[in-house]
């Protein structure tokens, strides 16, 4: 899922990175005292998530939890998993630092989506609220697997088979995705359900 150096075209790149800067601004602003401790647990479950690569063909695919992270933090979605791929950039050479603008937006604003849509669901205690939580797992990846597409499709018509095999390529991850995501919420409304009511003071 991260894109690396040298990949994307130059308008793609420098659009992600404004992009990704706007979601940050937006999320430090929405960062209150009580979601720092919940953003950097799932910052670091993110960074450790995603280390372990599975290959298919020439590619790999790996579990993001953005879906997670964005029914819990919302907006502050974005400085943590920028700080978990600004890591994984450093460190492991995952990504790369000039596309850690679109990398940034490609997982952080589906989380958003994710938790701007799905979490009111989850903070009224619905029923079967662990079962959107999982729709919500899986569309976290689902657009993600669509921004990483839409951004190799738009550096030239050579990535569009690679675009292609991305979202081919993480369905299953899709369907991993939506039972952890599933089984973490049911878990958090019954030990922490407030855990879910931080964001109701910075939507």
């Amino acid at each position: 899922m991260h894109i690396v150096d040298g990949a994307l075209a130059n308008p793609v790149v420098i659009g992600g990175a404004v992009a990704a800067a706007g979601g940050i601004a937006l999320g430090l602003r929405a960062m209150t005292m009580e979601r720092i401790p919940a953003a950097g647990v799932l910052s670091a479950a993110f960074f450790v998530a995603s280390l372990v690569h599975v290959p298919i063909g020439p590619s790999s695919v790996h579990l993001i939890l953005n879906g997670m992270a964005g029914l819990v933090l919302g907006w502050a979605a974005f400085p943590a998993l920028f700080v978990g791929l600004l890591l994984q950039a450093v460190f492991f050479g995952f990504g790369g630092v000039t596309v850690l603008g679109v990398n940034t937006f490609n997982i952080a604003m589906p989380a958003a989506i994710v938790g701007l849509a799905l979490g009111p669901l989850i903070r009224r205690g619905v029923a079967h609220a662990a079962v959107w939580g999982g729709v919500g797992g899986a569309l976290a990846i689902a657009l993600t697997t669509l921004c990483v597409a839409v951004c190799l499709a738009l550096s030239g018509d050579q990535f569009l088979p690679a675009a292609k095999l991305v979202f081919l390529a993480h369905i299953p991850v899709m369907a991993v995705e939506a039972v952890l995501t599933a089984a973490a919420v049911s878990l958090a409304l019954r030990v922490k359900p407030e855990l879910f009511h931080a964001m109701e003071t910075t939507r």
